[in-house]
């Protein structure tokens, strides 16, 4: 009670033209579920989303953002918080000058140049006045999780990673349970498989009991 989280979740869409975009698989589901866990702990909370099909969660207040852009800069404007929770899945490039009219299929593919977008975790780690006091990221691979989780907490600056396998076989995308690894300087935690709902409440009571011995 008396902080202020953010939560980012949902997919970017980054355009190609008009009328196509490039964009990672995701439901929204996991960052929602954070977000209404840390609301209902007292914490005033902010959602930053990519398109979903979602509710929005109860007690949270919704920014809509399309693409990595929009969704660092309303990030920014949301600074200072005490929690950021990056659960969006952030497409890591866009196409560098889009097409202003629909692109039509001639027999030739358009070659297109992709630059890479923001980084919003590690910019949102960065030391300085405005940095939370605990930045929590996530990782979603399909191979060595735990490894790729622990060489991204250090690159990022971040303080958690939480890590998941989203490969085929783990079947997590748009589905209604997620394994985790919580990663941090500590150490590893192996979280069973749950509902998402209970992860993000699991989270919610591991990011209050951080605040309580740290502040």
């Amino acid at each position: 009670t008396g902080r202020k989280a953010m939560v980012t979740s949902g997919p970017t869409q980054e355009p190609l033209d008009p009328v196509r975009y490039m964009t990672n698989r995701s439901s929204g589901r996991q960052g929602h579920a954070i977000a209404m866990a840390l609301a209902k702990k007292g914490a005033n909370t902010v959602l930053v989303s990519g398109p979903t099909n979602l509710t929005d969660p109860e007690g949270v207040i919704v920014r809509r953002v399309t693409s990595a852009v929009e969704m660092l800069a309303a990030c920014k404007q949301e600074l200072p918080v005490d929690i950021v929770v990056c659960a969006a899945a952030v497409s890591d490039w866009r196409v560098a000058d889009p097409a202003a009219e629909k692109m039509k299929k001639n027999g030739t593919a358009p070659n297109l140049e992709l630059t890479e977008n923001p980084d919003i975790l590690a910019t949102l780690s960065q030391s300085g006045p405005k940095r939370p006091c605990l930045v929590i990221g996530f990782a979603a691979e399909t191979s060595s999780v735990v490894d790729n989780a622990m060489e991204k907490l250090s690159k990022k600056g971040c303080d958690w990673i939480v890590a998941n396998d989203v490969s085929v076989a783990a079947n997590t995308f748009g589905g209604m349970e997620n394994t985790v690894h919580i990663v941090d300087h500590n150490g590893i935690e192996n979280w069973p498989t749950m509902s998402k709902e209970s992860i993000g409440q699991l989270l919610a009571d591991r990011i209050s009991d951080y605040l309580n011995t740290n502040s």
